[in-house]
């Protein structure tokens, strides 16, 4: 054969390295518009040339990554019209996936939701007490789990994978509030216990506008 096929280990070491790139994107290690060079992030994170060209192809599907031609590539911007332009994306995709949700959910992710709920509300009073690292990333964890959680009954892969997608694309700029000090956890406590209460209660019409403020939230003190 010309080509070899991937191996098991082969997408192992691409997820590895891609979970790494991501939380560094994210806490901000490597800056907007940082030209990503493979030899230079070889020696900083490992895997061989093959590996760390298929993480950034990764990365840039997901758009934290831009390809750029005959110049390889580079950390996506993160400008104040960046972000409006994710949190509008997002508000509208996960409307429409709470209002399936809704519609859809059983009792037993009504359970899986309150659980999360419960781990985010732990994670923001630690994060909030102390917003270092290792708290900011279980902070982001948990807030990831739960928006997940509001739209998993959706039952929609492609809805959770987009979801996903554009929720990567968004932490940069609210890991960077965190560390500005500009989050209001108390009013982020009331609002989000609002929209679990909206949704166990299937009252789509409040629960879509109380999670279309929880995203908007970001822009809000962004700017």
């Amino acid at each position: 054969m010309i080509f070899s096929p991937k191996t098991k280990e082969d997408d192992t070491i691409v997820e590895m390295l891609a979970s790494v790139l991501r939380r560094d994107i994210s806490f901000g290690t490597l800056l907007p518009d940082q030209k990503l060079k493979i030899e230079a992030l070889r020696q900083r994170y490992g895997g061989s040339n093959h590996s760390m060209r298929e993480t950034l192809r990764l990365l840039s599907a997901e758009g934290l990554v831009e390809a750029t031609a005959q110049r390889g590539f580079r950390v996506t911007s993160a400008t104040e019209d960046d972000l409006k332009d994710i949190n509008l994306v997002r508000s509208e995709l996960e409307k429409v996936a709470l209002e399936m949700a809704i519609d859809q959910g059983d009792v037993a992710w009504e359970g899986r939701l309150i659980a999360a709920h419960h781990a985010l509300q732990k994670a923001e009073a630690l994060v909030a007490g102390d917003p270092d690292d290792l708290h900011a990333l279980e902070w982001d964890e948990a807030y990831r789990a739960f928006s997940v959680a509001l739209i998993q009954a959706c039952n929609s892969p492609r809805m959770i994978d987009l979801q996903r997608k554009f929720f990567d694309q968004s932490r940069r700029f609210r890991l960077a509030l965190l560390r500005e000090g500009r989050l209001d956890f108390s009013i982020r406590k009331e609002r989000q216990k609002h929209l679990l209460d909206a949704v166990l209660a299937r009252d789509k019409i409040l629960a879509t506008k109380l999670l279309a403020e929880e995203i908007n939230a970001d822009f809000v003190s962004a700017i």
